[in-house]
C-alpha cells in the first residue's frame, strides 16, 4: 500500500513538474514551444495513422508529401533531396550527371519513350543515336509501360558503368542495338559563339552551373582575336546558376573592387557582399545584353549589374524575378535540403524578386509585386531603374506571339515526325547558315498533316460560339443573326489557309527540328538567329555609338532636375 502511494506522489509530482517546465517553456520562449508543439503533434499523427488508418500507408510517401507541401508553401525553391535523390540535387549544383547525353520525349502513338535530343560529343550521339529512336529495351529489360521519368532514371547511373540499349528506328525494319558507356555528362554551357556583321562578337550562354566563366572568358579572347569590335551577350532561356560564375564573367567588364551583389538573410552567415576581385578584360568594348522571361537568378545578377553600373545596355523583355539565394544543408539518413537564406541585391540597391511568397493571396495564390508598389533607384549614371519585378531592359522588343496552330502541330509530334522523315531521305544538308525548308518541302509537309488528320482548336470560333450562346440568352441572337452568319462564314475552320497563312512561322520551327539532327544545339542557334528581332536591336544600338552612349547617359532634362535639388 506504502508503495502503490509511492508511486502516486512522483506520478504526480512528476505532472506538477512537467506542468511547470511546460508553462515556462511557453511563457519564455513561445516560439520554440510552438515549433515542439507542432513537431510532437505531427510525430503524433503519423503514429496514430500507422496504426489505425484502415489501409497500411507507406511512411516514405506519407511523409515526404507533407514535407514537400509543406516546403513549397514557403517558395518554389526551398526542396528536400533524400538520399537516393543526391543525384539530382548534384546535377542542379554542378550541371552534370552520369548518363547517355540525350534528352528523351514522349511517343503518344507508340507509349514509348523516344530519343529527342542527343548533345554533341556524348555517349548517345557518338554511338549514332538518332532523333526519333524508339527505347525499346535496356539490358534485356523491355521499357513498355514505363513513362519518361521511369526510363531517364534506367538510363543513367554511374559513370564507366556500361548497358546494353535495345531501339527501333524509323525506315529499318529491326531494332538496332548498342553498347553504351555512361559519362559524367556537362550540359554545353557555352553551345555558340561567333563574329556577326559588322565585327560584332555573340555569345551564348545557357547556365551559370558548373564552370562557364572558364569557357566565356576563353569565347570571348578567341572573338577579339578575331577583331571584333562590340559584343553580345545572350542570356535567354538562362535560369542562372553559381552566383560566383556570374560575379566572376561581370568583372572581366567592370573595374576591381566594385560590388556587385550583397546578399541579406536572417542569420550573419546567409549575409555577404560579392566584389569583383581581378583585373578585368576590358573595360571599353561596348556591350548588349540579350534577356526575355526565362532568364532567372544568376542570369539577372550578371544583366542587372551591368546595368546598374552602366556598362551594358540590355536589350529584351523583363527578367523572371528571382532574387532568392539558396544554400543546401544536411539532413538526417543522406538527405539535404537546399533552402531559401537569403535575397540578393544588385549594386544600385534594388532586388530583382518579382514574386512575394511571404503575403499570398486568400486562395493561398501567389503573384507579381505591383508595378504601383515598386521603388525607384538609381544607376551610376544616375538612370532611373526599379525593383520587384526582375530586370527592365533598356530597349524593350515586342514578342511576336507564336499561331495557335503551331502550338498543336509541336504537341501532335507532327513537325518531329516530319523531320525524321526528312532526315531519312536527306543523309546530309547544308551549313545550318544556308539550310532553308523549300516550297517542295513544305508541300510535303502540308501532305503529312492532312494525311494525319489533324485537327486543332480555333480560339476565334470558340469565342464566337459563347458570343452567339449569350447573345440568344440575352436576347439579341434574332436580330444580329445575319452577322453572326457572316462572320462564322468568315471564321470557318480552313486547314489550308491556315498552314499558307503561318507558313513563316511553321517552317521555322521545321528547320530548326531539323537542323539540330544534324548540327546539335549550336545549329538550331544559328537557324533561331536569322530573324532575331532582339538580335537586330542590339545590332542596330551597337553599331551606333552616339546612340549607345546616350542610352547609358542620364538624359539632360533629368541631370538638371537632379541637379538642381
Amino acid at each position: 500500500m506504502k508503495r502503490f502511494f509511492k508511486m502516486r506522489w512522483i506520478a504526480a509530482l512528476l505532472v506538477v513538474v512537467g506542468a511547470a517546465c511546460f508553462l515556462s517553456f511557453k511563457s519564455g520562449d513561445s516560439r520554440s514551444f510552438q515549433v515542439a508543439k507542432n513537431l510532437d503533434i505531427f510525430n503524433s499523427i503519423v503514429k496514430e495513422l500507422d496504426m489505425f488508418y484502415v489501409d497500411t500507408i507507406d511512411p516514405n510517401k506519407t511523409i515526404r508529401e507533407g514535407i514537400d507541401a509543406m516546403l513549397y508553401s514557403l517558395d518554389p525553391y526551398t526542396n528536400y533531396f533524400p538520399e537516393e535523390d543526391q543525384s539530382e540535387l548534384e546535377q542542379m549544383l554542378k550541371n552534370s550527371y552520369g548518363g547517355i547525353g540525350s534528352v528523351i520525349t514522349w511517343n503518344t502513338k507508340l507509349k514509348r519513350s523516344m530519343i529527342a535530343e542527343p548533345y554533341e560529343n556524348m555517349p548517345a550521339a557518338n554511338v549514332g543515336l538518332k532523333v526519333g529512336d524508339i527505347l525499346m529495351e535496356i539490358d534485356g529489360k523491355d521499357l513498355a509501360g514505363k513513362n519518361n521519368q521511369e526510363v531517364s532514371e534506367l538510363l543513367r547511373g554511374q559513370v564507366g558503368t556500361s548497358f546494353k540499349l535495345k531501339v527501333q528506328r524509323p525506315g529499318t525494319e529491326k531494332p538496332l542495338e548498342f553498347d553504351i558507356v555512361r559519362r559524367s555528362i556537362q550540359l554545353p554551357l557555352i553551345p555558340y559563339y561567333t563574329v556577326l556583321d559588322k565585327n560584332i562578337g555573340y555569345i551564348n550562354l545557357s547556365s551559370f552551373s558548373g564552370n562557364p566563366s572558364k569557357e566565356f572568358k576563353q569565347a570571348f579572347l578567341d572573338l577579339k582575336k578575331k577583331g571584333i569590335t562590340s559584343l553580345v551577350i545572350d542570356l535567354r532561356n538562362n535560369g542562372g546558376g553559381l552566383l560566383d560564375e556570374a560575379v566572376e564573367i561581370a568583372n572581366y567588364f567592370l573595374p576591381r573592387g566594385k560590388t556587385l551583389v550583397t546578399t541579406k538573410g536572417k542569420v550573419k552567415q546567409a549575409s555577404n557582399s560579392y566584389k569583383t576581385l581581378r583585373e578585368p578584360l576590358d573595360l571599353e568594348i561596348p556591350l548588349a545584353v540579350l534577356v526575355n522571361s526565362s532568364s532567372a537568378s544568376a542570369a539577372e545578377i550578371l544583366a542587372g549589374a551591368l546595368q546598374d553600373y552602366d556598362r551594358a545596355v540590355i536589350v529584351g523583355n523583363r527578367t523572371f524575378g528571382k532574387g532568392l539565394v539558396q544554400t543546401t544543408r544536411p539532413l538526417p539518413y543522406g538527405s539535404t535540403m537546399k533552402i531559401t537564406t537569403s535575397k540578393y541585391y544588385i549594386p544600385s540597391g534594388r532586388c530583382v524578386q518579382a514574386i512575394d511568397y511571404k503575403h499570398r493571396n486568400e486562395d493561398g495564390s501567389v503573384g507579381r509585386i505591383p508595378d504601383s508598389l515598386t521603388t525607384v533607384f538609381h544607376t551610376a549614371a544616375g538612370r532611373e531603374v526599379r525593383d520587384g519585378g526582375g530586370v527592365t531592359p533598356d530597349i524593350v522588343v515586342k514578342q511576336e506571339k507564336l499561331p495557335n496552330i503551331l502550338f498543336y502541330l509541336v504537341n501532335d509530334n507532327l513537325i518531329f515526325d516530319y523531320a525524321t522523315q526528312y532526315c531519312l531521305k536527306h543523309p546530309t544538308i547544308p551549313t545550318p547558315d544556308k539550310f532553308e525548308i523549300t516550297d517542295a518541302d513544305y508541300a510535303d509537309f502540308k501532305a503529312l498533316v492532312k494525311k494525319a488528320d489533324f485537327k486543332y482548336d480555333q480560339q476565334t470560333e470558340k469565342i464566337l460560339k459563347n458570343l452567339k450562346e449569350m447573345a440568344e440568352f440575352e436576347g439579341y441572337l434574332t436580330e444580329a443573326s445575319e452577322e453572326f452568319k457572316a462572320l462564322e462564314k468568315k471564321l470557318t475552320h480552313n486547314l489550308e489557309r491556315d498552314l499558307d497563312h503561318f507558313s513563316k512561322e511553321i517552317k521555322t520551327m521545321i528547320a530548326v527540328e531539323i537542323i539540330k539532327r544534324y548540327y546539335y544545339q549550336r545549329g538550331s542557334i544559328i537557324e533561331q538567329l536569322k530573324d532575331d528581332d532582339d538580335l537586330k536591336e542590339a545590332e542596330k544600338i551597337l553599331t551606333d555609338p552616339v546612340k549607345y552612349k546616350e542610352m547609358l547617359s542620364v538624359p539632360v532634362a533629368a541631370a538638371v532636375k537632379k541637379g538642381g535639388k
